[in-house]
């Protein structure tokens, strides 16, 4: 796996380590001549170094620890934590915005003990639209036909399970 920015990050292990061409080749995923280019000066002239320390890609305790052996391989940081925290939820295109009310709907006549701040962070729309589809004042109100968030893909069945025990606990977000 490569490092974020490559380049930039062997320009910044060049200039701030005294670690080997071949280790910073090996860890950048870069062949060695590009490596001795760009310690020549030669290649990537004038392109900024990024800290693989501060980007959370290595530690300083790694480098020195390659640094002191030239057959060492650095090791990429692991993070503590690998899986899914809560879904950031992302740019919806036009094309499928359209349908965050049919999602609205679908999930007041499923789960109507669902609060509208649940429906909201579950779905990222507006109280003033999903009070509106509850009490049936929506502009559209006639044209929707409720569907699945899931099959949308605006949230996941896990998220909608998680915000429906938390609403039957008694438990708002």
């Amino acid at each position: 796996m490569k490092p974020l920015m490559p380049r930039a990050t062997a320009i910044w292990l060049i200039d701030n380590t005294a670690l080997t061409f071949d280790q910073i080749a090996h860890f950048c995923n870069l062949h060695l001549l590009e490596i001795q280019a760009i310690a020549d000066g030669q290649a990537h002239a004038g392109m900024k170094g990024i800290d693989p320390v501060a980007s959370g890609q290595l530690t300083l305790e790694e480098i020195e620890r390659c640094s002191h052996d030239p057959n060492a391989r650095l090791q990429r940081v692991t993070p503590a934590f690998v899986g899914k925290t809560k879904t950031q939820h992302k740019y919806t295109p036009l094309t499928r915005r359209q349908n965050r009310p049919d999602a609205i709907l679908w999930l007041i006549k499923t789960y109507p003990e669902l609060v509208d701040g649940q429906i909201c962070s579950l779905l990222s729309t507006t109280r003033t639209t999903v009070k509106a589809l509850r009490e049936g004042t929506h502009a559209r109100i006639k044209e929707l036909t409720p569907k699945s968030p899931v099959q949308l893909a605006f949230c996941s069945q896990e998220e909608i399970d998680a915000a429906v025990l938390k609403a039957r606990q008694g438990i708002s977000l």
